[in-house]
């Protein structure tokens, strides 16, 4: 069976108008708002929000990542 990237699924959601992809991007942002500005008062760079049961991993302000609870954020630039 033929396997789909997760990339190539957003790009199907967002060309197909099958989801408005930029719509719940925002919604995303908004709702890790307030995780941000807590971050940014103690002078966060890189840390993680927990909300809705998931990990949203946050890198200079972009979330790089979303985690299931158990799984753990690796920190980019680390040597495996």
């Amino acid at each position: 069976m033929i396997r789909v990237t997760d990339h190539a699924l957003v790009r199907f959601l967002q060309r197909s108008g099958a989801a408005d992809v930029e719509q719940l991007r925002g919604t995303i942002a908004a709702g890790l708002e307030r995780g941000r500005l807590a971050a940014e008062r103690i002078g966060l760079a890189d840390y993680v929000i927990v909300a809705d049961g998931l990990k949203f991993v946050v890198e200079t302000g972009v979330v790089v990542t979303v985690l299931d609870p158990g799984m753990r954020a690796r920190r980019r630039g680390r040597r495996r």
